[in-house]
């Protein structure tokens, strides 16, 4: 076995354990904070956290991709540039926060935004001075270290949260918590990697490499924030604020699967490609399909599982006011299989240096849900738009296979055979739950 190899083995390991470490630590410390602050706070606090990931990503400029992809990446002049770019990038990003700041105040009519939505920005302007060495355990596959690093400052966070919200139960609890959080992952990442430093500087060489990867990239993030949100951004809309309520418990259990293919695909898949660029493209591309293969029937059997069984799930964890969901979990189970072909083999080409296609992607995946779900849910009803955004993921697949196979890095046949194997999985899945005697779950739209 490759010494790479063995590098991304053991750092999918560290990626799972960590994912499922932190999203435990996650739900712990949100039953803790319900009890002891109000659910007001925690709308306010969603709203200010996608308002900044959106000023965020509509400024994305791949800085840490351009770290863990770049031949320089470990020279001390580039990501001392990159560095120094990211400073940068943090005032930016707190200049626009700033100067939205009154009109957003005035449009949701809330004079607590006056304070909270600078307050939260400046967490921009801390995180810029975090040091490389994060990025850097990225590119060496060295996720052991990173992600003890993740749960070390996820802990510090929560018991921030915990502390001051049991001291002083109000937003500013919540609010400082995220300041906080900002400032123990900056100052702890100098001490991630030994002897390891940042300092200003200025390399045009190195500007212009990471800028011209950027510029796909900003695109490609802000059409991701746009694609991703869109759903819920029209929903609440369209839909009462209980129904979107229900959807998002729905939505959230079925995207499991995606969320973990989508840790694997930034933290393992992506620097692995990134080691071995310069294989030729049809040596490249089998390594990739043949760990690949592996990677995509262990997600048809997992799939398949909460497809089969998240109805049930459902209703033993939530009462009879979220009945809905279960009729709508399985239904967005199944569309989230096209996102695991997708975040699968899409490292391949932002480590080829192709980010445009990526950008594209999400621009079709943007275009269905933003016309295709209100018209869907006119005419069908919330069946409709439920199913609309299942099927959401597919143009997104569809513009990557199309990017692949000009990169001469085509996966179809690949696609096919796992696609096949999730469906016959599922069929018999389904059959046995049907012997046990709980029927089918799509029982109750029929």
């Amino acid at each position: 076995m490759t010494s790479l190899k063995k590098l991304a083995i053991r750092g999918a390991i560290w990626t799972l354990a960590g994912y499922g470490t932190s999203q435990v630590f996650r739900f712990a410390s949100n039953l803790i904070l319900t009890r002891l602050l109000v659910p007001e706070y925690f709308g306010l606090m969603a709203l200010v956290n996608t308002f900044r990931a959106g000023i965020e990503l509509f400024s994305d400029l791949g800085i840490p991709q351009s770290i863990v992809n770049n031949k320089r990446g470990d020279e001390p002049d580039f990501r001392n540039t990159a560095w120094t770019l990211q400073i940068i990038r943090g005032f930016i990003l707190w200049f626009f926060c700033l100067l939205l700041t009154v009109p957003l105040t005035n449009f949701y009519d809330d004079p607590r935004l006056i304070w909270l939505i600078p307050l939260m920005g400046f967490s921009s302007v801390i995180d810029g001075f975090c040091s490389t060495a994060t990025l850097t355990c990225e590119r060496r596959i060295d996720l052991g270290r990173l992600t003890r690093f993740d749960l070390i400052i996820q802990i510090m966070t929560i018991s921030t949260f915990i502390i001051w919200a049991w001291v002083s139960p109000s937003i500013f609890a919540l609010a400082m918590g995220v300041v906080l959080g900002a400032i123990y992952r900056t100052a702890s990442s100098y001490l991630l990697i030994p002897e390891y430093t940042n300092r200003f500087a200025w390399d045009a060489y190195a500007l212009k490499e990471i800028l011209s990867f950027g510029r796909w990239m900003f695109i490609s993030s802000a059409l991701m924030f746009v694609s991703e949100q869109a759903d819920r951004l029209i929903l609440a809309k369209l839909l009462s604020f209980k129904l979107l309520g229900i959807y998002t418990i729905a939505y959230t259990l079925a995207s499991i699967p995606r969320e973990i293919i989508k840790k694997l695909s930034f933290r393992v898949i992506f620097p692995a490609i990134s080691n071995q660029l310069d294989l030729p493209r049809a040596s490249l591309r089998e390594k990739i399909l043949r760990q690949r293969r592996t990677l995509l029937l262990g997600c048809a059997i997992l799939l398949a599982s909460l497809v089969t069984l998240g109805d049930l799930i459902i209703g033993t964890l939530y009462d009879q006011r979220y009945e809905e969901a279960q009729w709508m979990m399985p239904i967005l189970s199944c569309g989230i299989w096209f996102s695991l072909l997708f975040y699968t083999i899409s490292p391949a080409l932002l480590a080829i240096k192709k980010p445009l296609y990526s950008a594209q992607s999400n621009f079709a995946r943007f275009v269905i849900i933003g016309v295709g779900l209100p018209l869907a849910f006119y005419r069908f009803g919330t069946l409709g738009a439920i199913i609309t955004i299942a099927i959401g993921d597919f143009p997104l697949y569809i513009v990557n296979i199309l990017g692949l196979r000009q990169e001469k890095l085509s996966c179809i046949a690949q696609d096919i055979q796992a696609t096949a194997f999730f469906l016959g999985i599922l069929a018999l899945f389904l059959l046995i739950r049907n012997l046990l005697g709980f029927g089918f779950p799509f029982q109750s739209i029929i």
